[in-house]
C-alpha cells in the first residue's frame, strides 16, 4: 500500500522503531514543563504511528502536539533505539503545511521570509560601522538574531576580531532561511542565492559565523552547496577563537551553556570552553552540560509559536545556574542569549552573555 505521507515513507522504520521505554521523557524541554505525555518524542511517536495505521489523520488537531518541538535533539541523544525524533517531527511539520495545517506563526515566518529580507521584516539592520562586500579572507556572517535583536553582542564580537586584526569583511546579508525547513516549508531559494553570490563575491576563504543555526545551514543546506565548491570553509565563532592568547582573566564564577544547535547539532563542545578555561579560572558546569544540557527553549519556532513554555524552559535552564553560585552565564548562540536574558528574573543577580561579548568587556578593562 502506497504511504500517504512523506514521513511515512521516510521514516516508517524508526517511528515503528520507538520502543516507548520512555528515556526522551527524562530530557524532553517541552514535557519538563508541561508534563503532557503527547508532548515528548514518545508521545508524538505514537501519535504517528496511529497516521501511518490510517487512525489518525495529519490535521489541525494536531498542530499543538507537532509543532510544539525545539528539535534540541535531547531525544535522539538518548534514545536506545536509534529514533532520531526530530527529524521526523519536521517532515511531519511538512506534510501538514502540504495538506494546509500549520501553526499561524509559521505561516507568518514563510510569509514575511517571502517579502522581506529577515524573519523580524525590519528594513533597517544596524550598520556596525564595518566595510561590506570588500576583498578578504573572511566574511563574518552575523545571523537575522544578532543582527535586529543582540546587535550589542554582535559589535563586541567585531571588536574583537578588529582587536584580534582579523582581516574580515560584512555582507549585505539576508536570512539563511534554513529555520523555514524546521517549521513546515521550503528553504527560500531567492534568499541563499543571494548569500552564496555575496560571499563569494568577497573572494573570502571561510565564514565565521556568529550564529549556530546559520553554521549549520551553510554546512548542511544543498542550497549553500555552492559555497563548498568554491572552497569557502564555515567556521562558528567560538571555532575561530580557540587558539587565540587573549592575556585577561577575571576572578568571577562564569559557568557555560551549551547552545543545543552547536553542541548536539554540530558536536562543538571543547571549543568554547577552551576559550572560556584561559579567561575564567573559576570556570564551573551546571549540572546538566555538553550532549546532556538543557535546551534553553528558543529553536523549532517554539519562541515565536509557544512564548510562555518557551520562557519556562528557559527558567528551568536558568535554575541550573543559581545552583552552581555562577555569576556570570556564557553561551555562544544569540538566540540563546535573548531567549536566557528575557527569562532571567530580577531577583537572579548573574548576567549573560556571549563570549566574545564578555571577552570584550575583559579586553576594555584591561585597556
Amino acid at each position: 500500500m502506497k504511504e500517504k505521507y512523506d514521513f511515512e515513507t521516510q521514516f516508517r522504520d524508526q517511528v515503528l522503531r520507538c520502543s516507548s521505554c520512555g528515556f526522551c521523557r527524562a530530557v524532553c524541554p517541552v514535557f519538563g514543563i508541561t508534563k503532557r505525555p503527547a508532548l515528548n518524542a514518545r508521545g508524538k511517536m505514537l501519535i504517528l504511528k496511529e497516521v501511518m495505521d490510517g487512525n489518525v489523520d495529519l490535521n489541525d488537531e494536531l498542530v499543538e502536539t507537532l509543532f510544539q518541538c525545539t528539535t534540541c535533539a535531547s531525544c535522539s541523544e538518548q534514545c536506545p533505539s536509534g529514533v532520531n525524533p526530530p527529524e521526523i517531527i519536521k517532515q511531519a511539520r511538512k506534510d501538514m503545511v502540504r495538506i494546509g495545517s500549520c501553526h499561524p506563526a509559521f505561516e507568518g515566518m514563510n510569509q514575511i521570509l517571502k517579502n522581506h529580507t529577515n524573519i523580524y521584516a525590519e528594513d533597517e539592520p544596524e550598520d556596525f560601522g564595518r566595510a561590506r562586500h570588500k576583498n578578504a579572507p573572511y566574511v563574518f556572517f552575523i545571523g537575522c538574531v544578532g543582527a535586529y535583536r543582540e546587535d550589542e553582542a554582535t559589535m563586541a564580537t567585531l571588536d574583537v576580531l578588529d582587536r584580534l586584526e582579523v582581516d574580515y569583511t560584512l555582507i549585505d546579508e539576508v536570512c539563511c532561511s534554513g529555520a523555514l525547513e524546521d517549521v513546515g516549508f521550503e528553504i527560500n531559494q531567492r534568499l541563499t542565492e543571494k548569500n552564496v553570490e555575496r560571499i563569494l563575491d568577497t573572494g573570502a576563504k571561510a565564514v565565521i559565523t556568529g550564529c549556530p543555526y546559520c553554521s549549520r545551514t551553510f554546512n548542511n543546506k544543498p542550497q549553500y552547496q555552492g559555497l563548498k565548491d568554491a572552497g569557502v570553509e564555515i567556521i562558528h565563532i567560538s571555532q575561530f577563537l580557540k587558539d587565540f592568547d587573549f592575556g585577561v582573566r577575571t576572578d568571577k564564577v562564569v559557568t557555560y551553556h551549551d547552545p543545543c544547535d552547536l553542541g548536539r547539532h554540530c558536536g562543538i563542545y571543547e571549543e568554547p570552553r577552551q576559550t572560556i578555561r584561559k579567561i575564567a579560572p573559576n570556570f564551573v558546569e551546571m549540572r546538566h552540560n555538553r550532549a546532556n544540557a538543557l535546551c534553553c527553549g528558543a529553536g523549532g519556532g517554539v519562541r515565536g509559536a509557544y512564548a510562555k513554555n518557551s520562557i519556562d524552559m528557559a527558567r528551568r535552564r536558568l535554575e541550573e545556574v543559581e545552583e552552581v553560585g555562577a555569576e556570570i552565564v556564557l553561551t555562544e548562540c544569540n538566540s540563546c542569549v535573548h531567549n536566557l536574558k528575557n527569562a532571567k528574573l530580577r531577583a537572579q543577580k548573574f548576567k549573560i552573555f556571549t563570549i566574545t561579548q564578555f571577552l570584550n568587556h575583559l579586553l576594555e578593562e584591561a585597556g
